[in-house]
């Protein structure tokens, strides 16, 4: 019986954290972006027009060599309206552009909060580890809640 019983405990535990991991792993590919900006090129973007999944606007770099503007792509998020300037930095390589600033780092961690959410699930059935449970829940919500409010307004 105990045997049972630590195997369910290891296989939630490595769930939950599967969980985290995944979603560590699916927010630092735009997070990197945002957060490491050595070396990045950053700018303005001014939304031209935005589609159901993407934005697409003109981008003035902040740099002093003022070069071309150049047509660039964001992933649509909840504010964006034609004619609005955001912050942004160039992924390196490509025409996609991730925003930047507070709003910008809140939106790369989203996938991380709901990671969060799912794991606080796991913790609380499969570990019935109430109070980490809870810490779980009640960050990814706060993170999630902190995402819309600073896109949103």
């Amino acid at each position: 019986m105990n045997l049972l019983l630590l195997g369910r405990r290891t296989a939630m535990g490595a769930l939950a954290a599967l969980l985290l991991v995944a979603g560590v792993w699916a927010s630092w590919g735009t997070a990197q972006h945002v957060m490491l900006t050595e070396g990045r090129e950053r700018g303005v973007m001014t939304v031209t027009r935005c589609g159901s999944d993407e934005c697409v606007g003109w981008y003035a770099s902040s740099s002093h060599d003022t070069g071309p503007r150049r047509r660039v792509v964001i992933e649509r998020s909840i504010a964006e309206k034609k004619g609005e300037r955001i912050p942004v930095a160039l992924k390196p390589g490509t025409r996609e552009a991730v925003r930047t600033g507070g709003p910008g780092f809140l939106h790369a961690w989203l996938p991380f909060g709901g990671a969060l959410l799912l794991s606080s699930v796991v913790v609380a059935g499969g570990l019935r580890l109430r109070r980490t449970a809870w810490a779980l829940a009640l960050t990814g919500t706060a993170l999630l809640t902190a995402s819309f409010a600073t896109l949103a307004f």
